[in-house]
C-alpha cells in the first residue's frame, strides 16, 4: 500500500479531528462494493447542532483539502490541489462546499487556494506533522483505524 495514500487519508482525519469532527474510521483499504472505486476513505461525523452552515462549510473545506496538502508535504511536490486527477473528488467536494462561502467562481478559486496555503503551513508545524506521520504509520501497519485508535494516536501529539 502506498505511503502517499496513508499520508493523504491521515491529513483528512487529523484536520477533521482538530476541527471538531468525530473520525469514525480511516482506511487505506476501503470496501469496493459500496459506491465508486476509491483508494482510501475517512468517515467523519459532524455535530451540526449550533453550528452555522457557513462554519460547517469552512471546516469541511479544510478537511477536503487537508488530504492533498498532507500528500504534497510528504512528497515535497507543491501541486495545485485542483489539477491532480487523484485528488479530483476532494477538489470537487471542496469546490461545492465553498460555493456558499464564495459564490463568484474566481473568488472561490482564490479562497480554496488560500485555504490550501494555510493548511500547508499549519500541517508542517512539528506537533501536527508528528501526529499526521504517526497516523500514517499506523494506517500502513493496520490499514484501518477506528475512532478510538485515531483519537489515541492524535492525543499523543496534540492537546
Amino acid at each position: 500500500m502506498s505511503d502517499t495514500l496513508a499520508y493523504h487519508e491521515a491529513g483528512h482525519a487529523l484536520m477533521a479531528y482538530l476541527l471538531g469532527g468525530q473520525v469514525r474510521s480511516v482506511t487505506i483499504e476501503p470496501d469496493r462494493d459500496d459506491g465508486p472505486a476509491r483508494e482510501g476513505d475517512t468517515q467523519i461525523l459532524w455535530r451540526r447542532r449550533g453550528v452555522s452552515d457557513r462554519d460547517y462549510a469552512q471546516a469541511a473545506v479544510q478537511v477536503c483539502l487537508a488530504g492533498p496538502v498532507a500528500e504534497m508535504i510528504y512528497t515535497g511536490e507543491p501541486y495545485h490541489p485542483g489539477l491532480v486527477a487523484e485528488w479530483s473528488a476532494d477538489w470537487r467536494e471542496a469546490w461545492q462546499l465553498a460555493e456558499q462561502l464564495a459564490p463568484d467562481e474566481r473568488r472561490r478559486l482564490k479562497y480554496l487556494e488560500d485555504v490550501s496555503i494555510r493548511l500547508h503551513r499549519q500541517l508542517q508545524a512539528d506537533d501536527l506533522w508528528a501526529a499526521l506521520a504517526s497516523l500514517a504509520d499506523h494506517l500502513l501497519a493496520h490499514e484501518t483505524l477506528d475512532e478510538e485508535q485515531v483519537t489515541d494516536i492524535i492525543r499523543e501529539w496534540v492537546e
